[in-house]
């Protein structure tokens, strides 16, 4: 039923927007991402030729999130879309859908080779949507956004492929100062506590064992015996610091530093983290790169 209304609110939008982005003549660069990271990676390559728009801005929780009616009416306007994919927009495959019929629509995480990707524990047919915190996989999206920019916009062709070599370097850059940051943490220490699995790309990365009381999506339940389990996890391993997230509820961790507490050992917050969304535009951390580097400062500095 759900899966059904989606739909028909959708029909009905594009029945009251009437004449979408595709009408004749030459396009006027209108870009719609889902998620910051993505619209991020876009202004990068773009630079002052496009206008981009992201649904998502701080806070907000992708696995979650249903879109609303100016939302329908951006994407209308687009001509062309960017989402992740591999399920992170669950609530809005049906638009999508939709609206590849009469636009270009792009899935960026499944441009990648699968083999790349991480499978999710809940479900083998499924991969692990968080590919932003594997620098080398991003740059895999970057990659396919800036050749989908480039067949779309042609005469920005040029400018585009600059833009987007200079980008891949400053990628490069932060995964070289991302990693001598990581080396101030021993090894036995490098273990990230977590309100969801949003962290295991980043774990493989960077070389720490990543614990997350709920599962990939935000949607997953968690109950007393898992709140249990991780205590017990991390009253074993004497670890100091659990991490909260800036699109998910604290309540659970903090449930979970109660939960130490009752069995003599002590733990902090380490800090917030950027999960599913980056910071406020405009900021440092409303950057993909500023995002990252956020990250790993807080993580490094609550674990060494």
């Amino acid at each position: 039923m759900k899966r059904f209304l989606g739909v028909l609110v959708l029909s009905l939008s594009l029945l009251l927007f009437g004449c979408s982005a595709e009408t004749e003549g030459e396009k006027e660069g209108v870009v719609v991402a889902t998620t910051g990271q993505i619209a991020d990676a876009i202004k990068e390559i773009s630079g002052d030729h496009l206008k981009v728009t992201a649904l998502m801005g701080p806070g907000v929780d992708p696995h979650l999130y249903k879109a609303t009616q100016s939302d329908l009416s951006k994407l209308d306007k687009a001509e062309v879309i960017f989402y992740n994919g591999l399920h992170l927009e669950g609530q809005m495959l049906d638009i999508f859908e939709q609206m590849s019929k009469s636009k270009t629509v792009l899935a960026v995480g499944e441009k990648l080779d699968k083999k790349d990707l991480l499978a999710s524990d809940d479900d083998a047919m499924l991969h692990d949507p968080h590919i932003w915190f594997d620098i080398e996989l991003w740059k895999g999206v970057v990659q396919a956004i800036g050749d989908k920019l480039q067949e779309e916009y042609p005469q920005f062709k040029d400018d585009f492929a600059t833009n987007e070599e200079a980008y891949l370097k400053k990628l490069d850059e932060l995964k070289t100062s991302a990693k001598d940051r990581v080396n101030e943490i021993q090894e036995k220490q490098r273990i990230l506590v977590t309100a969801h699995d949003a962290f295991n790309y980043f774990g493989r990365s960077q070389g720490f064992e990543v614990r997350g009381l709920q599962g990939l999506s935000t949607d997953s339940e968690y109950g007393v015996k898992d709140v249990q389990e991780m205590v017990d996890f991390l009253v074993a391993n004497k670890i100091k610091a659990i991490f909260i997230e800036s699109s998910v509820s604290d309540k659970a961790m903090k449930a979970v530093i109660e939960g130490a507490k009752e069995k003599g050992h002590d733990i902090v917050i380490g800090g917030e983290l950027f999960s599913d969304a980056m910071g406020a535009e405009g900021t440092t951390e409303g950057t993909y790169i500023g995002m990252y580097q956020h990250n790993i400062d807080t993580i490094v500095d609550a674990l060494k």
